[in-house]
């Protein structure tokens, strides 16, 4: 079963959740929830992450991290198998506790940022469990009116969002949220790129550039071919021409059929366009047509060594 691609790097920004096994109840006792919160502040001394804001629920819960360090598996790895083990001595239980893999996606903090916490400090009323954010005991959100300061939160990248002021940060921020009480608000995590990035097209773009050296062809990552596409038909037409010091016109109007072939195979290798794309870069190559060229290119590579070797330069010009 295909699966989200993780991405990491240092710096990065998730909305991350996880809910319980059979969507039951991961926490049983006020003890538990503080438990929790224990985890991740020893989460935060072994590996540095950054905690902007959280919501426990019954059965689930939602984090803002931020990774200085590129470490986000090791972090959640560490919450999620020190809290089932922490559950399963005290109900005298074994097993799964949480439902499969956590959900991360890769958030644009600088356009995200704001909404996603107001969301998450929204979802308790949202769940009818609570009349006012404020009410309920399990978030971060009266660390950002000023009620309560705990130490696991770094609440200045979203209140200095509202103003230099603390005090009115603070004040401002508790606006946007209870302005928004009782409001059916957009989810801002609804629409995904990849199902795994939450941002703009600049954004993703920049994230794009970081899998060059990830291994998207492997079958177990979801979303592959919106992932592939870190590169443009025009970007490998271009370094492709370079490469071989030839004009761009030899490549896309077929007078030159095997530098055409190599264009194909580097489009459908590194970029998300289906055969018809691509055969509409190539004056309007049939769907069969570009895979016809793919396949002969391939076998032609398994028995010509010096044309292998000549792709695998262009390749690292393409990926440069």
């Amino acid at each position: 079963m295909a699966r989200p691609l993780r991405i990491q790097y240092n710096g990065a920004f998730y909305h991350v959740t996880a809910r319980g096994n059979e969507q039951k109840r991961i926490y049983f006792s006020t003890a538990d929830y503080e438990k929790f919160k224990y985890y991740l502040k020893k989460a935060q001394d072994k590996y540095g992450c950054i905690l902007h804001c959280f919501v426990l629920m019954i059965n689930h819960y939602h984090l803002v991290i931020e990774t200085p360090h590129a470490n986000l598996n090791d972090i959640m790895h560490y919450i999620n198998s020190s809290y089932t083990n922490y559950v399963n001595k005290k109900m005298k239980r074994s097993g799964h506790l949480l439902q499969g893999r956590y959900k991360a996606i890769l958030i644009d903090h600088d356009s995200y940022l704001r909404e996603i916490s107001r969301y998450i400090h929204l979802n308790p009323v949202r769940a009818k469990i609570a009349q006012a954010p404020k009410d309920y005991p399990y978030s971060s959100y009266e660390s950002y009116i000023g009620n309560k300061q705990e130490s696991i939160i770094y609440r200045n990248s979203i209140l200095g969002m509202f103003s230099k002021n603390e005090r009115e940060a603070m004040e401002n921020y508790r606006r946007f949220v209870e302005e928004a009480n009782g409001i059916s608000l957009d989810n801002p995590l609804k629409k995904l790129y990849g199902g795994v990035i939450a941002g703009g097209d600049f954004f993703v773009k920049k994230t794009l550039e970081k899998l060059r050296n990830v291994d998207l062809e492997r079958t177990e990552i979801s979303n592959r071919r919106a992932l592939k596409s870190a590169y443009s038909a025009e970007d490998i037409v271009r370094k492709i021409s370079m490469a071989l010091n030839i004009d761009r016109t030899m490549i896309v109007d077929g007078k030159g059929m095997q530098y055409r072939s190599i264009a194909i195979y580097l489009l459908k290798k590194y970029t998300g366009l289906t055969n018809k794309e691509i055969g509409h870069i190539f004056g309007n190559l049939s769907y069969s047509g570009v895979s016809k060229v793919n396949r002969r290119l391939e076998e032609k590579m398994k028995k010509d060594k010096g044309l292998k070797r000549k792709i695998e330069i262009i390749m690292s010009r393409v990926k440069g």
